[in-house]
Formats: C-alpha cells, structure tokens, sequence
C-alpha cells in the first residue's frame, strides 16, 4: 500500500490544475521514487512525527486561504512573492494527516463526514497553492515551496485515487438485505439491491421523487464519492478518476448480469440448439434487457449524477459510456438470432418480443449527443429484426400455398389450415402495431413491394368503400393472407364428390373464418364491414345450395302432382312416393348425422331451416294421403315417420358421431 501510495506514473510529474505548470514542463525533475512515509512507534501519534505547530488545523486553514486571495488579487506578479512560515506549517499539516491515512486500514482511509470534508478542503487549498504560484517568477523559496506542495499534493491524488477505488468496489462487501419489490425476480440475490456502505450494512434507500432504489450506496458513501470526484477533477486527475470509475462500475455490472442469470451465447451455441433452449435463452435475454431499462440504466444514471452533480456532461459521458458496453454485448444476441435463416412461421411471435424489447431499450438510451452511435446501433439491431419477423410472416404464406394435401377432411370439419392460419392471424394483430411500423419499415427500402402495396390499396379503394383507401403495409399484407386462405379452402371444397358435404365445408370454414374475424376487433377493422358482409352473403349462398343439393329429391318425394291416374290417386304411385321418402331420408340422416358442423349457431340455423321445409311439406302430404291406405300393418309399412319423428331425426344431424364414421364410411366421399 505504501509503495503505490508514494509512486509516481512513470514518466510523470504530479498534475496540478488543468494545465502542467511552466515549470514543471521546464525541469520535470522532481520525482516521488523512494519517497516513503515515515513509521510511528507503537504509543507514538503519527502526527507528531510531521508537525508541530502553536496554530490549529482551522487556524493555519484560513491564514492559508487569506495568502491565497491576496496572491490572486492584488499581488504584484513581476516578482516573487515571500512564503509565509503557516505556509510551511500547512503543509507538514497536510503530509501528517496523509501518513495517517496510509498506515490505516482500507475500510478507514479518511473517515467520513466533518474528517471527509476538511481533508478536501485542505486539498483543495493545496491546489490553489500551485496553480497561484506557478503565475509568479521562481526564487529558491518559491520553487522550494512549490515544489513541497507538488509533492504533497500528489501523495494527497494518490490517496484520493486509492479511497475512490475503495468507496467504488462493491464487490468486497457482502451484505444481505431485503429486495426491492420493483425489481424482477430472479434465483439469484442481486447485490444491486443490497446496500452496502463502506463498513456497515443499511436500509434501501428510496426516492420518493422517481422510486428509484440506491440499494447498494448509502447516501454517506455516494456523498464521499462525489467530495473525491470533485478534488481529483479539479486537480487535473479526471482521467483516473474517471478510470476508477467505469472500470468498477462495469465490473458491478456484469456481475449483475451474472447473478440475473444471464451468460453470453455465441453463434455455434445457437446451431446447435433446439427451439425449446432457443425459446428460454431469448426470455432471459428478454428478462435482463427489461431489467437494464426499467432498473440498471435508472440507478446507473442517478448515480453518476450523484457522485458527479457538478460536472453533467462529465457524468452524461461516463452513463454513456457504461451503457454502451452493456448494450453492445446485449445486442450480440439479437444479431446473432438473426443470421440464422431457418425459422418457421410460428417463430415469427418471439422476434416481435425481441424487437419491442430493442425499442424500449433505444428510449431508455435518452437523446443525448454521446448516445447518438449506441442508438442508431440499437435501431440498426432492432431493423434487422424486424427484416426476420416479416421473413417469417411471409412463411404464412408459402404454408398456405404449399398445403397441397387431395385427402379431404373428413365429416367436412373446419380445415387445420383454416384453424391454423386464423389462430395465428388472432394471435398477430396482438402485435398490430409493433408489425405496422416492422411492414412500414420493410417496404421503405422495398420499392417494388412498394408499388404492389400501392397497387392494392387502388383495388381496395374501388372494391370496397367502407375501407380506408389508405391502406397500412400490414392490413395489405394480412388481406392477401385472407384472400389465399379463401381461394386454398374453395380448391379443397372441390375434393368432396358429395356437393351437399362441400356445402357444408365451406359454411364450416367460412363461419370460423368469420366468427376470428368478427372476435378480434384488429382484424375486423382491418378486413371492413364490407369483407364481413360479403362473407356472411356467401354463407347464406352455401347454405341455398346444401338445401338444393340435399333436400330438393326429398321434396320432390312429397310433391302432390303427378299422383292422379284417370282422376283417382294411384295407390302404387303413392306407395312409391312414401316408400322414396323413407328411403332418401334415411339415407340422409344416416350419412349427415357424422357430418359435423361445429359452430352451434351454424348447426341449429341448419336444423331450423330443414326443418321449416321439410316438416311441413310432410305433414301435409301424409294428412292428405294417410286415408288412401289401410290401418295396421300395411299403413305402417309405407308411412314409417311421423311429422315429431322427421323433427327429432332431424335434430340430430350434424354431430359428428366419430365411433360410427368410423365404423362406415360414405361411399360418396371418397
């Protein structure tokens, strides 16, 4: 400790202001090698050693700042002034009070509080002693005096230096206190929310202005910091004390990344894993981003304020700097992700997580000048990201145009394709806005996809009033998701050799598309009322052609013409007629109980609307015809159902009986 404290920086001669004096550029003799502090006996008080004198420390302090103000102010500077004994005594006052503190303890250097504040005031006077004197021509006594209290001061920078160290290097201190409720969980105890003072532990401390927590420097402490900050800097010793602090404060920090969990993962690392890995890496690296701008970046920020409070744009540089290391080694995630091309489009929700994590990041950056280069590095991040994610959606896209499947499926359920595209649709425009500004800044440097959105939004303006003609990158891109998904699902109902189960595909698909739509008000805004009506239109039409396909045979059966032979009604005609219905009928129910229709609503309008056609038309075929045949059981043989049991039969179409498709299948499916 004493070698480092009485060293000079090779080279050197100690710095006093913010100049090198004339002199000292001249001669650079004087060095500090060899010089050592004296060592007191066990009884013996180390200040006895240096000095002696009849005046106090308050007394020899301000006869001291009185020579100065006279040599500032009215001093005749053409020749050199006299050096006054307390001169002297000031100084073997000064050096004591350094040996005293070099032979002590680390934790004890200079104490606190009234200590702190008169050791720096007595330094603080020491610099003025040089920098005054350097204005005045050399003599012995001059260049002597100026000369001890280079001497001195220097030995009082390197303690300076030293207690700066001190104060700053958290991580010898391992105190546990209560966590802050604000801070995010982690395994892990933080000792960014521990507070530490110099030798003692203390309670978080709080701002009530901004809820910001110096959990880990006492006020005292940060107070010192700042006495020591403001000597060094005015001594002309900025660059080590700015040194001492981004080297420890850097060194706090990655240990917090640490203790938050968070370890760098490179390229190769990324290769080889699986999207699950893939998956909890990114949340954590998600986690310790948010805990930077909602946590770090704060205090971070608060403190160099505090310990620098006299010199902003000193304290704005060294955030700056700080941030910037940090960032840089967070962005090497991101940027790493994104070489890596193959993603599915189910992907795509993990990089809009990242790239509205890298726009928080970039506010939390401020606008300051010297974060200027860390943002535009951050947003070049967050844009090649967000390239990724409009990659990925486009692989929406290829899915849907690449499922060629020819196996229809079966019962005339919704499409895996339909659930698929429309869950993921839902799921997107959760993210509506973060992929509005992703397609905007995409098309800006797309120019021929800029003329087909362009070209779209002309025929959405003359296709459809109620829609905005200014149509957003992202409403384009996800209406021509929509009108694929439409005309893959039209190719698909045409693999059904039975049109009455096409019909009923399409109303399924058609009604889930429309019920996603109209459940997500995102996507309901973007596709317009007129999208929704023209959809609920086509339902309507499906609907037409499953009762024509389906039930226009059966009517025929009840029809009341045709019935009449020479003016009588002809019994082997009617027997026909009824013996038709039962059969058609029976066919139906038999085949289109295992059809499904999944939507209730869609499922009960069906049954209401066959009902409405079919009972009726029965009801009074059988009232009229009933009497031409005999009770018992040659009635029973040809008039099989009753209006109640056509009703019952028909409330039980569409359910999709699973166990009994299986056990049959439809030859007119396949």
């Amino acid at each position: 400790m004493n070698k480092r404290l009485n060293s000079e920086k090779s080279g050197s001669f100690p710095r006093f202001g913010r100049r090198r004096s004339k002199r000292e550029l001249e001669t650079g003799s004087f060095k500090l090698k060899g010089l050592n502090p004296k060592v007191c006996g066990k009884n013996q008080n180390p200040v006895e050693l240096f000095w002696k004198s009849d005046l106090n420390h308050d007394q020899i302090l301000e006869k001291v700042v009185q020579f100065i103000e006279k040599l500032a102010s009215g001093q005749d500077k053409s020749k050199a002034p006299e050096i006054p004994n307390f001169v002297e005594s000031f100084l073997k006052m000064v050096e004591s009070r350094i040996a005293t503190y070099e032979q002590s303890e680390a934790s004890a250097k200079l104490g606190f509080n009234e200590e702190y504040t008169s050791f720096f005031e007595a330094v603080s006077c020491l610099s003025k002693i040089v920098n005054t004197l350097d204005e005045f021509p050399f003599d012995s006594a001059t260049t002597s005096c100026f000369n001890r209290a280079g001497s001195v001061h220097h030995r009082a920078m390197l303690l300076s230096e030293y207690q700066f160290l001190a104060l700053l290097d958290i991580s010898k201190r391992n105190c546990n206190v209560t966590v802050d409720s604000k801070t995010p969980k982690t395994p892990k105890q933080s000792f960014f929310n521990s507070n530490q003072g110099t030798d003692r532990c203390v309670k978080p401390e709080y701002d009530s202005g901004t809820g910001i927590v110096f959990p880990y420097f006492p006020p005292q402490s940060v107070a010192n910091m700042n006495q020591v900050a403001l000597a060094m800097i005015s001594a002309g010793y900025e660059e080590e004390c700015f040194i001492v602090y981004s080297g420890l404060r850097l060194k706090a920090l990655d240990f917090e990344f640490s203790n938050q969990g968070y370890e760098n993962v490179n390229m190769e690392d990324f290769q080889s894993m699986d999207w699950e890995s893939m998956e909890g890496e990114i949340d954590n690296w998600i986690h310790i981003v948010k805990y930077c701008t909602t946590n770090l970046f704060s205090v971070e920020r608060k403190l160099c304020n505090s310990v620098f409070p006299e010199h902003s744009l000193i304290a704005q540089k060294l955030f700056c700097d700080l941030a910037t290391s940090l960032t840089i080694r967070l962005l090497n995630f991101p940027n790493a992700i994104v070489l890596i091309k193959q993603y599915s489009a189910e992907k795509l929700f993990k990089f809009l997580d990242i790239y509205e994590t890298l726009r928080d990041l970039t506010s939390s950056l401020g606008s300051e000048l010297s974060a200027l280069d860390l943002i535009s590095e951050t947003s070049e991040t967050q844009r090649r990201v967000g390239e990724a994610a409009v990659t990925i959606f486009c692989q929406l896209e290829n899915s849907i145009k690449s499922d060629n499947g020819r196996i229809p499926v079966a019962s005339g359920a919704v499409h895996p394709l339909t659930r698929y595209t429309m869950n993921y649709l839902k799921y997107a425009c959760e993210y509506k806005d973060t992929l509005e500004l992703v397609f905007q800044q995409h098309y800006e440097t797309e120019g021929s996809t800029r003329r087909k959105v362009q070209k779209q939004e002309s025929k959405n303006a003359i296709e459809d009033n109620d829609r905005i003609p200014k149509t957003s990158h992202f409403s384009v891109k996800l209406m021509m998701v929509m009108d694929l998904l439409d005309a893959k699902i039209e190719m698909k109902s045409k693999f059904y050799r039975d049109p009455a189960l096409r019909y009923i595909f399409l109303m399924n698909n058609g009604r889930y598309i429309l019920q996603k739509i109209k459940g997500s008000t995102d996507i309901d805004e973007i596709m317009g009322p007129s999208w929704s009506g023209k959809r609920t239109s086509d339902l309507r039409q499906y609907h037409k052609n499953y009762q024509r396909e389906t039930w226009r045979k059966v009517l025929q059966c009840l029809n009341h013409e045709g019935l009449q032979t020479n003016g009588k009604v002809s019994k082997a005609i009617l027997k026909g007629r009824f013996k038709n219905f039962n059969t058609l009928f029976d066919e139906i129910h038999k085949t289109q109980s295992i059809w499904m229709v999944s939507d209730e609503q869609l499922k009960s309008e069906l049954r209401v609307s066959i009902s409405a056609v079919v009972i009726p038309a029965y009801r009074s075929f059988l009232g009229r015809f009933k009497s031409h045949f005999d009770s018992g059981k040659k009635a029973e043989k040809y008039i099989k159902y009753q209006p109640e049991d056509i009703e019952g039969l028909i409330d039980k179409l569409f359910e999709g009986n699973m166990t009994s498709m299986g056990r049959r299948r439809h030859k007119k499916e396949t």
